[in-house]
């Protein structure tokens, strides 16, 4: 056993559940209502963000019950100075199946929004019919990026470092059926996400 996966145990057991199962389908369900009135009809196409959207994407997307496509986007940002923070492809969608297109992004969390807002501009410049964001869960605090927002929102999490429903420890746990905080110290208590 590896001295990460050790960790990543030693962190579930001492986490505390901040959204339990029940809680988690309720807020996929309030999503997919939401998305379902304003894009049922409209032939979307709807881009998981890849990895930690794969899924919040799953779960909404077997709730919506209209005809929508399917794809994933691979981004990441560097915030060295030395990139100038600009957005990285690893993945990037066909932008002729954007163009004209009603496009909906699923990501797991907006946390600070730096990697979502990039995303909000490359695709845009694709020239989607119109451009929404979908997230589980909005982290609380003041650290926002100028225009991060996401115009779909199923539930507020604490301003703690959050694993489960797609979300990570170290590359763990994002299979968890709940959302577990890590345990508050002070070195993890505002450590960022996506």
């Amino acid at each position: 056993m590896n001295d990460t996966l050790r960790e990543a145990e030693a962190v579930l057991a001492a986490a505390d559940c901040l959204h339990d199962a029940a809680a988690v389908q309720a807020a996929y369900d309030k999503l997919a209502e939401a998305i379902s009135h304003e894009f049922a009809g409209s032939n979307p196409l709807v881009l998981c963000v890849m990895t930690g959207g794969f899924v919040p994407a799953a779960e909404v997307t077997r709730r919506l019950n209209f005809a929508l496509e399917v794809d994933y986007l691979h981004a990441t940002r560097y915030r060295g100075a030395t990139q100038g923070g600009g957005l990285v492809w690893k993945r990037q969608p066909d932008a002729r199946r954007i163009e004209g297109r009603h496009v909906l992004v699923i990501d797991d969390i907006l946390d600070e929004g730096h990697t979502l807002v990039a995303i909000r501009k490359a695709l845009l410049d694709f020239s989607p019919a119109s451009l929404r964001i979908a997230v589980l869960a909005e982290k609380i605090h003041d650290r926002r990026a100028p225009g991060a927002h996401a115009e779909f929102i199923g539930l507020s999490v604490e301003d703690r470092y959050v694993f489960g429903c797609g979300m990570d420890y170290k590359e763990y746990w994002r299979q968890l059926p709940a959302i577990y905080a890590v345990k508050s110290s002070p070195d993890n208590s505002t450590r960022g996400q996506a």
